[in-house]
């Protein structure tokens, strides 16, 4: 998985969201319920670091938008 860098990042209402969890449909699931919420990139292929015993799922979300591109403003 990429790091997150400050681009990603760069304006406000802009967030990267990770999810922990102990397998990977809880990890696709809760990050999936977040996605319904905002504008996002969907949810990112689950991954494991060494070590954790943990998998990871990844979005990035814009908050300023509902998921059919309206603003919340």
């Amino acid at each position: 998985m990429k790091a997150i860098s400050e681009e990603h990042l760069a304006g406000p209402g802009l967030a990267a969201v990770e999810v922990a969890a102990g397998d990977e449909e809880t990890a696709a699931a809760a990050v999936q319920a977040l996605c319904s919420l905002w504008w996002s990139s969907g949810p990112s292929q689950p991954w494991r670091v060494p070590g954790e015993n943990v998998v990871r799922v990844r979005a990035y979300v814009d908050t300023r938008r509902t998921p059919g591109g309206s603003s919340l403003a």
